[in-house]
């Protein structure tokens, strides 16, 4: 596909000439703690084969002078088969067709990686086998998306915060799709893990304790007991893969990292000590700390209900407050924004955030980048600009170290060698 026929079908792919010479006039490459001058990047079928400094500008291909390059970046806590708007009125859940439901997350997928999310973790869907199906779309390069690292189907109790089940949709338009996680014993717990696996979950996702935007439950109120959690733990282990916990409440939190998890989602009211437990069990922490700026800004005016303004007013500046100590105790951080409940196309805004509650810019930039990687396992592919890793690669006017929201405008995005988002300068 040529860059001009990419930009009248919206800017889709771009695809280079076999051997790429890409020119950055700063680069931060997702691992040291400065950025690097006058670097050029040589990819090679989507990989990089060498980076080195300037060369005659006769030899570059894709002159990015004016910006700064980084890697690809990862966002640990996206739900594609969701828009904020849903919170509004969870009856759609029940009214979508699984065509509907498709066609969503695909266009959720686009969005992300055009705004530089080349790689994502899809935390838990509603809807697994059509997120499965999205994935699969992607994979194979018939549609426009980040690399996923999918958990399959919520774990979760029945009318838990994690189950489909809301005044808005009649029990028997619930869709059996949704219910695949639901499970009451460690037995059954054991049972769901496994089948979640089988069915090409490459980690996954317990809800430990209530959701915020939930009705009928309290956020951080317990659900799943630590023999339930520590039960999916052993066979995730039995499989090498990891699993998260969504927990809001300190109990939860302790019984969550107590039962093994590799990682909390959210970790609202978390106490010093768990702070510390999950420091001590080097137990991650993906916290979404911009998105109740963004549901206070526009909440009434989505029609949200009157408890979900409330909630998110009550356990947004706690989780900001537990960020703060989790980073002054030096507990890996991994990039998550719960793009649920975030529009797919703010992404970047919370790294500013994360730097006005603790985080150096290149912190919050490799909680994105090395560390979401190494975390999930795809250190050895993707999350730094090094030679033989794949090449995705963003680019952004000026410098994020110096101003982070630059993050939140990402000018050039590749993923795997293949330009998705061209600069404007680029020839046509």
């Amino acid at each position: 596909m040529t860059v001009a026929s990419a930009r009248a079908a919206g800017e889709s792919e771009v695809s280079l000439k076999q051997q790429t010479k890409i020119y950055c006039g700063s680069l931060i490459d997702g691992i040291s703690d400065h950025p690097l001058s006058s670097q050029t990047l040589t990819i090679s079928d989507g990989i990089i084969i060498s980076i080195s400094e300037t060369l005659p500008a006769a030899e570059i291909d894709l002159d990015l002078s004016d910006y700064t390059c980084l890697p690809g970046l990862i966002n640990t806590h996206v739900h594609f088969d969701a828009n904020p708007e849903d919170a509004a009125d969870y009856g759609i859940y029940a009214r979508r067709t699984y065509a509907d439901n498709v066609a969503l997350i695909l266009g959720n997928a686009e969005t992300t990686l055009r705004t530089g999310f080349t790689t994502v973790r899809h935390a838990g869907a509603w809807f697994p086998d059509a997120l499965a199906s999205a994935k699969a779309k992607i994979d194979a390069g018939h549609a426009v998306g980040p690399r996923i690292q999918s958990a399959g189907p919520y774990l979760t109790i029945a009318g838990g915060g994690g189950d489909l089940r809301f005044p808005e949709i009649p029990a028997d338009k619930i869709p059996p799709e949704s219910q695949q996680g639901i499970a009451s014993t460690p037995e059954e717990f054991a049972a769901r893990a496994q089948s979640a696996i089988s069915n090409g979950a490459e980690f996954l996702k317990v809800i430990a304790s209530g959701a915020v935007f939930s009705t009928g439950t309290e956020p951080g109120a317990p659900e799943m007991h630590q023999d339930d959690i520590a039960a999916v733990v052993a066979v995730a282990k039995q499989h090498g893969v990891k699993v998260t916990a969504h927990v809001h409440s300190d109990q939860s939190g302790q019984d969550a990292i107590l039962a093994g998890v590799n990682s909390l989602e959210h970790a609202s009211l978390l106490s010093d000590a768990t702070i510390a437990l999950a420091v001590e069990s080097n137990v991650a922490l993906s916290m979404d700390i911009y998105n109740g700026t963004y549901t206070d800004t526009v909440g009434r005016e989505l029609g949200y209900p009157e408890v979900f303004i409330q909630r998110n007013h009550d356990t947004t500046e706690a989780q900001r407050v537990v960020f703060e100590k989790a980073v002054a105790a030096g507990a890996t951080i991994l990039y998550g924004t719960d793009a649920g409940v975030l529009p797919h196309d703010m992404g970047g805004w919370q790294f500013e955030i994360m730097v006005e509650r603790g985080m150096t810019p290149m912190q919050a930039i490799k909680s994105a980048t090395s560390v979401a990687a190494e975390h999930m396992g795809l250190d050895a592919d993707i999350g730094s600009l090094r030679v033989g890793l794949q090449a995705d690669i963003i680019a952004v006017r000026g410098h994020p170290t110096v101003d982070v929201t630059r993050l939140r405008d990402v000018s050039v995005v590749l993923k795997g060698g293949v330009v998705i988002r061209p600069p404007a300068s680029m020839a046509l």
